[in-house]
């Protein structure tokens, strides 16, 4: 009793304290914001950030899903939350209570892009920003990228809440290295840092409510322009993107060739050396076709929002690379990588195949994610003495699990297609 006791006075604490910082700020005037945000009202829907159930006439729950259809959010819901909401301080105590000199810090041009957003979310983020970004650090907010030229760029999502403190600790940073910043920052002399103090509120939809022709075609030139020898590994995983018609990107590799930029072999060893890079090895690599239903491959069809947790699965070939690549490392893993390190495992008593993420190149690897692709065609896991499956279920579906090995049935046989 005591204990939840405790915790209520923390946080209305916490509370209280937010509310003083959003009024006058921990740094006196110096840290006032542009707009002093309302004060909280703790029984209006979603402050503080809280989860915010109606219950909805047929015609409104209608009027509900044409907004998610649309916009990927429920607008509906948005629309009835205050634009000026409070939400809750995660930040930690030590970032909570630092000071900052403003008068050293550098201004900043807020800058925020928008494609057919509905207006509650857009203008959440808007006072969201004046509320709690100190008016000595900001010059202006820009809802199109108009060429500015203040002395820091801040970019903002379009449906995003800012919690006080959350610029500061950025151009803290900025006014200490005031780096330059290109495509790719850390090849060409820049730092790209992710700041423990600086919180930011992010809706993140299920799908873009939009389309983006050409997010592929810039994703090539930046391959093209950037990754050297290493755009094969992403080729691989995206083989609709070896057709792609990429444009003239010599401009670009001759501002690479100026800037006297890294190579991205250089970017691997110095920046990120704890990153896997995938090995590709000629035959084991590309889609797993079974030979026993041999119009569907193994699939992983990660839940949302979260890489581990589903099964592998078949589903019809499909040829696009995505959730049918896999590859199998020297180290015996059936790897998933083309968004994150993915190993294939089957856990102690399970028959189905399920993936989590892969220990690190140093690490040791358990036995569980240990597989051996023999020269019969089976997929065979030692720790539980059994051969991945092909099988139909009784509705009609195809799947895969684990099963008794048997070299008469065609089911346990696969080959790696390129």
């Amino acid at each position: 009793m005591s204990s939840s006791t405790d915790e209520d006075e923390e946080e209305s604490n916490l509370q209280a304290r937010q509310l003083a910082i959003e009024e006058s700020g921990i740094d006196g005037l110096l840290a006032k914001p542009v707009d002093v945000k309302p004060l909280a009202d703790d029984n209006a829907l979603g402050e503080w950030g809280r989860a915010t159930h109606l219950n909805l006439s047929p015609e409104e729950k209608k009027h509900e899903e044409e907004t998610v259809e649309r916009y990927a959010i429920n607008i509906y819901v948005s629309d009835k939350i205050s634009l000026h909401r409070h939400i809750k301080d995660h930040r930690m105590k030590e970032c909570q209570t630092k000071r900052f000199n403003y008068r050293h810090l550098p201004t900043t041009s807020v800058i925020i892009a928008f494609y057919n957003e509905a207006w509650s979310t857009l203008l959440r983020t808007i006072h969201s920003v004046l509320e709690t970004t100190p008016a000595i650090l900001l010059k202006e907010i820009i809802l199109i990228d108009d060429f500015s030229d203040r002395e820091v760029l801040t970019f903002l999502d379009c449906h995003c809440e800012c919690v006080p403190g959350w610029i500061e600790p950025l151009l803290e940073r900025i006014a200490e290295n005031a780096t330059t910043i290109v495509c790719p920052v850390w090849q060409c002399g820049g730092s790209l840092e992710i700041h423990p103090c600086s919180h930011v509120g992010h809706v993140f939809p299920k799908k873009a409510p939009y389309a983006r022709p050409n997010f592929l075609q810039n994703t090539v030139r930046a391959a093209e322009v950037w990754m050297g020898s290493y755009k094969q590994h992403f080729y691989n995983r995206n083989p609709p993107a070896r057709k792609e018609n990429y444009g003239d990107i010599s401009q670009r590799v001759e501002l690479r060739d100026k800037l006297k930029c890294k190579s991205f072999e250089w970017y691997l060893r110095n920046v990120y050396p704890d990153l896997h890079v995938p090995e590709d090895r000629e035959g084991w690599h590309g889609a797993v076709r079974s030979l026993g239903l041999q119009s569907e491959c193994l699939d992983y069809n990660a839940p949302d929002h979260n890489p581990t947790g589903a099964q592998l699965s078949l589903f019809g070939c499909h040829g696009q690379g995505g959730n049918q690549y896999f590859e199998y490392t020297s180290q015996r893993e059936i790897r998933f990588n083309s968004v994150t390190e993915l190993c294939a495992e089957v856990l102690e008593g399970q028959t189905s195949i399920r993936m989590r993420h892969c220990p690190r190149d140093v690490e040791a690897k358990p036995p569980s994610i240990i597989w051996e692709f023999k020269q019969d065609g089976t997929i065979y896991h030692p720790h539980s003495n059994m051969c991945v499956t092909a099988y139909r279920t009784t509705e009609g579906r195809t799947d895969a699990q684990m099963r008794q090995c048997n070299l008469a049935d065609r089911n346990q046989l696969w080959k790696f297609e390129w």
